[in-house]
């Protein structure tokens, strides 16, 4: 999970996934005050954990016939990425 880079406490899941959400919104440390935004490859690292692994899924490796199945396990596949991407996505300080 990130971390501040001025003061070293890390950022509630919550604050970070709230960040996602219409625009990537930066994230104001509740210890200093310090601003983060998200940088270019953390959101590369969204995009490569959300919709990417959903599109594979759903055009390339299907099993099944039916078309809403495949689209209901590419939705939850979304929905699991979207729920993990808080962990892996990298933000630095607003200078």
């Amino acid at each position: 999970m990130q971390k501040c880079d001025n003061c070293n406490s890390q950022f509630s899941w919550s604050k970070i996934f709230k960040s996602f959400w219409w625009t990537y919104k930066p994230i104001k440390c509740d210890n200093c005050g310090t601003k983060h935004k998200i940088t270019i490859f953390g959101r590369f690292t969204f995009g490569a954990l959300t919709t990417l692994p959903m599109l594979i899924f759903t055009n390339f490796l299907s099993p099944f016939n039916n078309v809403f199945m495949t689209i209901g396990i590419g939705v939850l596949i979304l929905i699991v990425g979207f729920l993990f991407t808080p962990y892996v996505v990298q933000y630095e300080e607003v200078l």
